[in-house]
């Protein structure tokens, strides 16, 4: 790929001061680590729809479906301001390019999951979305969207960063003249890691790039990418994994020799014991790839997802 991954972010995690209090909430991960391979689109919704800094705290009232965003002491409703300013953004943000957003958690605006909201008694339920986030993801319903907090659990990150580097190589694809050809193509080398999410998916959208002339291109491209990032939010599992990887094997039968296949056959009970880290057998098979010229298993995008910098299956 060739340039930074353009991801929308909420400015705080920057370590820019526009929390309500004046603060920030620097991630160092997010701007240290994988701020190497992105170009950020900070978004901060209070400060961008005019409140001040610091200001008075805000919170999620009345329906958790369509809340409302009133200020805690003097409840000041800001929900008009705020969804006037959103709607402004959106359009900008449609011309951004986007491959993923990253959100603040538990924000009344950013917030992706379990939200606070409260009813008429005061009592609150986690059962809400920010007014920006909500807004964000029903613009923008195939963009892979994240919190940050839950960026600290090994298998979320990993998932959340593949979807956005396959997002990248998707806007690649579609960068380039669309045909069936092209579309064939994408497919074919990402067959492996869609098989490591929904096999099921995998054969739908099989049917679907093998449906020649049956339906026009901007369906079939359209069809293609909702079932494309459907099945990249399945998570992966050892055993998927595994099933992938005994896939694998079946090129190599021809030109493994004993002792090398028993090798594999060990780690591969290993990493299903849970004893190495999935790196472990995917830096061997890159290995047997590169000595036995595989050509198939070379572009599939499952041995190479990320930038092997991100260290992200070293830990799932």
């Amino acid at each position: 790929m060739s340039d930074l991954i353009r991801i929308g972010i909420s400015r705080c995690l920057l370590g820019e001061p526009v929390r309500y209090n004046g603060g920030h909430q620097h991630n160092r991960y997010l701007t240290g680590t994988l701020g190497k391979f992105a170009e950020y689109v900070p978004v901060c919704p209070e400060v961008e729809c005019g409140l001040p800094t610091p200001r008075e705290t805000m919170r999620l009232v009345g329906d958790v479906d369509a809340p409302r965003l009133v200020t805690r002491k003097t409840k000041i409703d800001h929900t008009a301001r705020m969804l006037a300013w959103a709607r402004k953004r959106l359009k900008a943000i449609d011309r951004e390019d986007l491959c993923g957003f990253i959100f603040k958690g538990n924000s009344p605006s950013s917030g992706l999951y379990r939200v606070k909201v409260y009813n008429a008694k005061g009592m609150p339920a986690k059962l809400g979305t920010g007014l920006w986030a909500r807004a964000f993801t029903e613009r923008f319903p195939a963009l892979p969207v994240e919190e940050e907090g839950r960026l600290n659990d090994p298998k979320l990150r990993e998932n959340f960063i593949e979807q956005i580097f396959t997002m990248k190589r998707w806007r690649e694809t579609l960068a380039q003249r669309r045909s069936r050809r092209t579309l064939i193509e994408f497919h074919t080398r990402n067959k492996l890691l869609l098989l490591s999410h929904s096999p099921e998916n995998l054969r739908k959208m099989g049917k679907l790039v093998a449906s020649g002339k049956e339906v026009s291109l901007k369906e079939l491209y359209r069809d293609y990418e909702t079932l494309l990032m459907q099945s990249l939010r399945l998570k992966t599992t050892v055993k998927k994994n595994i099933n992938v990887m005994q896939h694998m094997m079946g090129y190599f039968r021809k030109q493994l020799a004993a002792d090398e296949k028993q090798e594999l056959l060990e780690i591969l009970d290993r990493y299903r014991q849970g004893l190495v880290p999935l790196i472990v057998p995917i830096t061997l098979f890159n290995h047997y790839v590169r000595k036995y010229g595989q050509a198939y298993l070379a572009d599939q995008t499952y041995l190479n997802p990320h930038p092997y910098e991100l260290k992200l299956r070293n830990h799932v």
